[in-house]
């Protein structure tokens, strides 16, 4: 898919033996931000969970909620060369999910065969192609 341009999210939830698939799209966003609302969506159905595992293939995710964070709150959300944070709306969120319980962050690489990953990118790839398919009919008309 293009970036930006039609894009999907998702997200499995795992607990013991049960699971759930959470996902969606937009016709026009980009991959981070995808990425951001999976963790978003993740997070918000686990509100009752006061410890999560997070899997991402994304170091801009991770890297972001772990390392940045702090001093883009510090900084009023703006970056160390004083322009604001990118996505700042869907960071906030985040942030305002993290701090409600205890989250350990790991990082996957993508496309290595991992299972939940690949069944994740999967289930996002399906969701931007639905988007993708109805702006073509859209066109179309």
């Amino acid at each position: 898919m293009h970036n930006p341009g039609p894009g999907g999210w998702a997200a499995l939830l795992i607990t013991g033996n049960d699971e759930l698939e959470l996902s969606g799209g937009a016709r026009h966003t980009t991959n981070n931000r995808m990425e951001m609302i999976a963790a978003i969506k993740g997070l918000e159905a686990c509100q009752n969970s006061s410890k999560v595992l997070l899997f991402t293939d994304s170091k801009y995710l991770r890297d972001g909620i772990t390392v940045y964070i702090q001093s883009w709150r510090k900084n009023g959300w703006r970056t160390v060369k004083k322009s604001p944070v990118k996505n700042i709306e869907l960071w906030q969120r985040l942030d305002e999910l993290v701090n409600q319980q205890e989250v350990q962050w790991r990082w996957v690489k993508g496309h290595s065969g991992n299972p939940e990953n690949e069944r994740v990118d999967t289930l996002a790839r399906d969701q931007a192609r639905k988007f993708q398919e109805f702006l073509g009919q859209c066109n179309e008309r």
